[in-house]
């Protein structure tokens, strides 16, 4: 069986994902993880990095795709290429380094050396081999790789849906983050922070987009910053929760900005204080600016991995069915200097090593995972507003800002998944 070919699942779905509430051992049980593995992280579209961190010809960095080990290389020729961190010889990394430039990359247990975009350079003492070029091995590479607005994504599964498919109408919301730019170019080039959690990835992939934990586990950050976060998520906000379709959904704030109608309140400042970029998007859009200035940047999660949360992203990363890391980023806005300095510190201050969001969200997380160890009960439940949901113009699923409603998509698209 190859990577790609999808064999029976070890586990009955059916019984556990049921819709409105799903099995505490969907967390904690091994088979379930050996599932996802070859079926979500290797058989679907993963999130993997940003094409601006690697801007240069032979630029590289390292990244994962689930447990595996992931080279991102830019050649001379300017693409991107997956590579796997393993020599074709005996399964040595060939990278050690976290990022880097390099045309090539050397084994350091027998010499061999690869090109950055996997082909075999040579073998020491080849006569070995019956001599130079007898070898046609190379490094293994991931096998679908595509981006959109620089966002790369990849695929171990050779005959993956394109991943427009995927994206679906989540690949609008990634429109609405490159349009923030006076350029309409984002750029993920800030550095990434390592946050290493012990909780179930999935538990971080459904948090992103619960509007109901917001007043209780940051509602002290709230408080002493006077930040009116709080007050969007709540039954008498207007804000709404949508499910996109294929597992992503959002959290979409944009009809509380619009009735303030203030340019710049979605990044809780105002225009008067980053003239220069107000300034430059109104001399690239014009009249619909305003609109872009009002509604603001996206808070979106795009299954299984990538979270954009306004002004950052999130690359959620398992390591098993009990641990996970979590990378973090500040999103910077080619042709906005002035606004991405804000962003820079904004993200220290929120996730950054002593930042107060993040700390807070990872207790939680940790806390659900000892949570979900114990025997009973054994159910979690995903009701919350399954009764005042609707369908919008476009036939998406919505509930309130509190509403459980992005949950339960997860969930349904999972169990898909997870039975085909």
């Amino acid at each position: 069986m190859t990577i790609a070919t999808a064999s029976a699942p070890r586990v009955g779905y059916s019984a556990l994902i049921q819709p409105e509430r799903v099995h505490g051992s969907l967390y904690t049980d091994p088979a379930v993880f050996a599932d996802e593995l070859e079926r979500i992280w290797y058989g679907g579209w993963v999130f993997v990095g940003h094409t601006s961190e690697v801007p240069q010809p032979n630029d590289y960095v390292r990244k994962n795709i689930g447990p595996q080990d992931i080279i991102m290389t830019r050649d001379r020729a300017g693409e991107v290429h997956l590579l796997v961190n393993r020599c074709a010889h005996r399964g040595n990394l060939v990278c050690d380094a976290p990022s880097g430039n390099s045309s090539s990359f050397r084994c350091p247990y027998h010499g061999w050396t690869y090109r950055n975009s996997g082909e075999l350079l040579g073998a020491p003492f080849n006569k070995g081999y019956g001599g130079k070029g007898a070898l046609d091995l190379k490094l293994g590479a991931v096998p679908k790789v595509e981006s959109y607005h620089g966002f790369v994504f990849g695929s171990f599964n050779a005959d993956v849906p394109p991943l427009a498919e995927h994206l679906g109408a989540a690949a609008g919301e990634l429109d609405r983050l490159a349009r923030l730019s006076p350029v309409g170019k984002v750029s993920l080039d800030a550095g990434w922070l390592k946050h290493h959690t012990h909780a179930n990835w999935k538990l971080l992939a459904e948090n992103e987009t619960d509007g109901y934990h917001p007043q209780f586990v940051h509602g002290s950050i709230f408080s002493v910053t006077g930040s009116t976060i709080g007050s969007l998520y709540s039954d008498n906000s207007t804000a709404v929760t949508r499910a996109l379709g294929n597992g992503h959904s959002e959290n979409d704030l944009r009809p509380e900005f619009r009735k303030f109608a203030e340019p710049m309140r979605w990044f809780g400042t105002t225009e008067s204080r980053v003239p220069d970029y107000v300034a430059a998007m109104r001399e690239k859009h014009g009249a619909a600016a305003e609109e872009i200035l009002i509604e603001g940047a996206p808070h979106v999660m795009i299954f299984p991995n990538l979270f954009v949360a306004e002004i950052q992203v999130f690359n959620i990363q398992p390591i098993s069915e009990r641990e996970c890391v979590q990378f973090s980023t500040a999103v910077q806005l080619d042709g906005a200097p002035e606004l991405n300095r804000r962003m820079l510190s904004q993200s220290i201050g929120s996730v950054g090593p002593a930042g107060m969001l993040l700390a807070d969200d990872t207790e939680m997380y940790e806390r659900n995972q000892r949570g979900v160890e114990q025997l009973l009960p054994e159910w979690l439940d995903i009701r919350r507003g399954v009764n005042r949901e609707y369908d919008d113009e476009n036939g998406f699923r919505v509930g309130g800002a509190t509403d459980e409603t992005a949950m339960r998509a997860f969930w349904q698209h999972y169990k898909t998944l997870m039975e085909n």
